[in-house]
């Protein structure tokens, strides 16, 4: 036995967040994008092994959701490290946009409409 899991990691997701079950912050939803700060701030400590990983696929804006499948962790872990990257200045984030209060009503009834066609 190798110490591992199936996804062939040594380290269990519980250890990557040094054993924390809750994000510091609330800012984190499934569709909020990240994007690594580049160059890093000259403050920030050095990332470590996973947050390496997070922040290369973060060079582009990517959605939380899609961050942790790319990772193979749960979301809650991600957010987790996430809201450190933060803290530290590795990241920035972006809140999904609120949808608008009125919705077009000519687009819905030609939603409607196309949907009764099927």
């Amino acid at each position: 036995m190798t110490g591992g899991d199936t996804a062939g990691r040594l380290v269990r997701p519980f250890a990557l967040t040094g054993g924390r079950t809750r994000p510091s912050r609330a800012d984190f939803t499934l569709i909020t994008t990240v994007t690594a700060v580049d160059p890093p701030p000259t403050w920030a400590t050095r990332p470590q092994p996973e947050q390496q990983r997070i922040l290369r696929h973060c060079v582009e804006p990517i959605a939380v959701a899609e961050l942790a499948a790319l990772l193979d962790l749960p979301v809650s872990v991600i957010v987790i490290m996430l809201c450190d990257l933060l803290e530290a200045g590795r990241i920035t984030l972006r809140p999904p946009r609120p949808v608008s209060q009125n919705p077009d009503l000519d687009l819905l009834q030609k939603v409607r409409d196309g949907l009764g066609r099927l």
